[in-house]
C-alpha cells in the first residue's frame, strides 16, 4: 500500500513534534495561510466578535522552557490572519507530559462557554496490554509500536474558556475516554439535547483503528456509560491494501471525526485515514440518522495528500471545509474548500487559495 512514506512521516511528524513546532514569537499581522504552517486545524466562525478563530497543537513559551499548548490566529476575512495567541498550555502535575505534544486542538461554542476538547499525550506512562485469558487456545499476540514506543497514555481531554482566545482550564483531570484506550482527536457532537465525544480508537492498540462515542454530562466534565463501536478503518471500500495478503500486521488509521447533518437530516461523518500511501479526507452516513449508526462508507471526499478537516458556515453563509496539506508536519498548510450540501452528502463546490 505504500504505507513505508506514511508511517515514517506520522512518526517524524508526532515523535518530534518539539523539534518541529515553534515556540511564541511576537504578534504578526496580515499573515496568509500559505504562511503559517498549520496541522489538524479548526476554525471557529464567531458570530459574538464577527472574527474567525483558527486553533493548532504547537510549542509555547521559551526556548529554555518549552512546552505544550495551542496557538490560535484569528481573522475577520479568512485571507489575512493575526497571531500567534497561546491559548492553552499543558500544566505540570497532570497525567499528561508537558513536553509530549498537543494533537488536533477543537474549539466549541457550548452553553455560552468556549471549551476546548485537546489530544494530549505521556510516552512515559505505559498502558499495560492484556493478557490472553488461562484456557485460550492459539492465541496471536500483535504487538505495534509507535516511534518505538507501545501503548501509554493519549486521550481527549475538556477545557473551558469564556472567550475564543482563552485562557482555557481544565474542567476535569483526565480524558474523557476510559484511561486504557489510547483515544485521540475527540470531537462534541449533541444528539437529543445529550452531548456526546465522538473519537478515534488508536490503530497502535487495535491494529485496525475504531471510531467509537461516547456519551458527556451535560458540562462535559465526565462520561456517562461505556464507549460504543461505530466503525472501524477497514470498512472504507476504497482502501486498496485491504485486497492484498501480507505477512504481518497491517495497520489501518482512523483520524480527525467530524459530524454534520444535511438539509435533509442526513448524518454524515468526514474522517480520514490513508489511501495508498495518501492522506485522506473521507465521507461516511449513519444509515439509522442516529449517532450510534450502523454507519456506511460513501468514499474519498479530497485526496492529494490531504485531511483532518473540518466543516464550518462562513459569515456570508457558504459552507466551508478546512483541512490540511500535505500530511508532513513540516510543510503542511491550512487549505479552505467552498462545499455544497446536496442533501444526500457533500461535494467540493470551490477551493479558495488565500
Amino acid at each position: 500500500m505504500g504505507r513505508v512514506r506514511s508511517w515514517v512521516s506520522l512518526v517524524v511528524w508526532f515523535v518530534l513534534a518539539a523539534s518541529l513546532a515553534r515556540a511564541q514569537v511576537s504578534l504578526q499581522d496580515n499573515l496568509k495561510l500559505a504562511e503559517i504552517r498549520m496541522h489538524d486545524p479548526w476554525i471557529v466562525a464567531d458570530k459574538s466578535t464577527d472574527t474567525y478563530y483558527m486553533y493548532e497543537g504547537g510549542m509555547t513559551g521559551t526556548a529554555s522552557q518549552r512546552r505544550s499548548g495551542v496557538i490560535a490566529y484569528k481573522s475577520k476575512d479568512l485571507a489575512s490572519w493575526s497571531g500567534p495567541y497561546v491559548v492553552y498550555e499543558v500544566a505540570d502535575g497532570g497525567w499528561a507530559d508537558p513536553a509530549a505534544g498537543v494533537w488536533a486542538p477543537e474549539v466549541h461554542s457550548y452553553n455560552g462557554k468556549y471549551y476546548l476538547f485537546a489530544t494530549l499525550n505521556n510516552y512515559k506512562a505505559p498502558i499495560a496490554q492484556p493478557q490472553p485469558a488461562a484456557d485460550s487456545r492459539n492465541v496471536t499476540r500483535i504487538e505495534v509500536t509507535y516511534g518505538g514506543v507501545g501503548w501509554h497514555l493519549r486521550g481527549t481531554q475538556v477545557f473551558v474558556s469564556d472567550s475564543p482566545l482563552g485562557p482555557f482550564k481544565a474542567i476535569s483531570e483526565k480524558p474523557i475516554p476510559p484511561p486504557d484506550y489510547m483515544s485521540l482527536d475527540g470531537t462534541l457532537y449533541v444528539e437529543d439535547g445529550k452531548p456526546y465525544m465522538v473519537y478515534a480508537h488508536e490503530w497502535i492498540q487495535l491494529v485496525d483503528g475504531n471510531m467509537e462515542a461516547i456519551q458527556m454530562t451535560p458540562d462535559l466534565t465526565r462520561a456517562v456509560g461505556e464507549p460504543f463501536y461505530l466503525f472501524k478503518a477497514s470498512d472504507a471500500p476504497w482502501l486498496d491494501s485491504r485486497h492484498k495478503t501480507i505477512n504481518g500486521a497491517h495497520p489501518y488509521v482512523t483520524d480527525g471525526p467530524e459530524l454534520f447533518k444535511t438539509r435533509t437530516g442526513k448524518l454524515l461523518m468526514i474522517w480520514s485515514s490513508y489511501d495508498n500511501g495518501s492522506y485522506v479526507e473521507a465521507l461516511a452516513h449513519s444509515t439509522s440518522g442516529k449517532l450510534a449508526g450502523p454507519w456506511k462508507q460513501d468514499g474519498i471526499l479530497v485526496g492529494q495528500d490531504s485531511g483532518h478537516g473540518m466543516i464550518f458556515h462562513a459569515f456570508d453563509g457558504h459552507l466551508m471545509l478546512v483541512l490540511h496539506q500535505p500530511f508532513d508536519g513540516r510543510l503542511a498548510r491550512a487549505k479552505i474548500y467552498e462545499i455544497e450540501d446536496v442533501g444526500e452528502t457533500l461535494k467540493v463546490k470551490k477551493m479558495e487559495y488565500y
